[in-house]
């Protein structure tokens, strides 16, 4: 039986049956997701795409009692037609894929059941006439891709800037009471003493004069000696 031509399907279960008629014709499709575009100054072109899944399509017949037809080809039956429409239909249900290999040629398929379609022609009930579409099936696998979390960004508090101090601030004073801005007349230290500033002469090296809360002179002390309340 070397040379006989045969159309084997195979399921996932690796159960192998043969056509019970061979068809007339069989054509493998084969072609490209080609497109065309526009190209200024040169107009229309090609843009070779890859290669689209492969299609099959068997159209034949399945006698009611294969083995008693004269014109079934295969070397082994099934019983009956209804057990080739049952393997088919079953094949197609499990939605795994099927392989395809027809004797005495290259083909050999791996493939999906597109569709399935057979019935009854001219009112003879000795056979059904059925149209078996093959799609070639390209295993693949999805890939989840996680979204890299960008680490967040920490803020350094920075500290605050000293409160500046003027006329009419609130100070706490820690130094030697003066009695004019250049230093002449040293007195009185005060300590945490809670003291409003009256007068202020820039650059003077006891520029702050301070007073108390209810407006009491207490004299001059440097910048250094003072913080606001």
């Amino acid at each position: 039986m070397e040379n006989h031509l045969g159309f084997y399907l195979t399921n996932d279960s690796n159960e192998t049956i043969e056509l019970p008629v061979n068809p007339a014709e069989v054509t493998v499709k084969r072609e490209s997701d080609d497109k065309s575009e526009t190209v200024i100054k040169l107009g229309e072109v090609n843009l070779l795409g890859e290669d689209k899944l492969q299609e099959i399509s068997i159209e034949s017949s399945l006698p009611m009692v294969p083995k008693e037809a004269h014109y079934a080809s295969a070397v082994e039956f099934l019983n009956s037609a209804q057990d080739y429409i049952d393997w088919i239909e079953n094949a197609r249900k499990l939605k795994k894929p099927i392989r395809l290999v027809i004797s005495t040629t290259k083909i050999s398929l791996k493939s999906t059941i597109a569709s399935f379609e057979y019935g009854m022609k001219n009112g003879y009930d000795g056979e059904y006439i059925y149209t078996l579409s093959l799609k070639e099936f390209r295993p693949f696998e999805a890939k989840k891709i996680g979204i890299k979390q960008q680490p967040e960004k920490t803020v350094e508090e920075r500290p605050s800037p000293p409160a500046k101090v003027g006329i009419g601030s609130v100070v706490v004073v820690n130094g030697q009471l003066h009695r004019d801005s250049q230093g002449n007349g040293p007195g009185l230290t005060e300590q945490n003493a809670k003291r409003k500033i009256s007068l202020v002469v820039p650059g003077a090296t006891y520029p702050y004069h301070v007073t108390t809360l209810d407006g009491g002179a207490r004299g001059w002390v440097k910048e250094s000696d003072v913080r606001s309340a």
